[in-house]
């Protein structure tokens, strides 16, 4: 198993339970793809850089896990497709 991160950036605009589920749904692509999640960081709403779809703020979450190499390919195709995520980003920590 290696190691990544996953940084998502969600709708400011959602409620706060919607964005719980998002989060949810997000974890459970990772624990049903023989992946362990060890931490979640939710920075909460920020400012954007620059506009994305006319939105000037996200709501950013950081999630730490282990994994095979096939799960990130999975898990980018389920934040593709989601409405809630604008922006997403998985790196592999242990390559340097």
């Amino acid at each position: 198993m290696m190691n990544y991160e996953v940084m998502f950036i969600l709708n400011a605009t959602l409620d706060e339970e919607a964005k719980n589920a998002a989060i949810e749904r997000f974890q459970k692509v990772i624990t049903d793809g023989a992946g362990v999640v060890s931490k979640v960081d939710v920075w909460g709403t920020r400012k954007l850089a620059y506009p994305i779809e006319k939105k000037t703020e996200g709501y950013y979450v950081v999630i730490e896990f282990q994994a095979g190499a096939e799960l990130p390919k999975e898990l980018d195709r389920r934040m593709r497709i989601a409405d809630a995520c604008i922006r997403h980003m998985i790196i592999n920590k242990d390559e340097n």
